[in-house]
């Protein structure tokens, strides 16, 4: 497994040892976790806007969500 290391002021290391006992993980476990959950989150609204941008710029034609349901056979 490899290793990163980062550097925080005193303070950001006090809260985030706060945080870490509040949530009952370990530093490395929060600061995984929620590090790969925003980035996560930052990737997928990123590809959203994209999505959107190449939707208006091409004029397409959005989808009715009935025919997408009758599509993928969802009820």
């Amino acid at each position: 497994m490899a290793t990163i290391t980062i550097r925080v002021s005193d303070d950001e290391k006090v809260f985030l040892k706060y945080m870490a006992d509040f949530l009952g993980l370990s530093l490395s476990e929060v600061l995984k976790q929620y590090t790969f959950e925003d980035l996560e989150d930052i990737y997928d609204a990123k590809v959203g806007d994209e999505a959107l941008k190449e939707y208006r710029e091409t004029g397409q034609n959005a989808l009715d969500i009935e025919d997408v349901m009758k599509q993928w056979d969802v009820k």
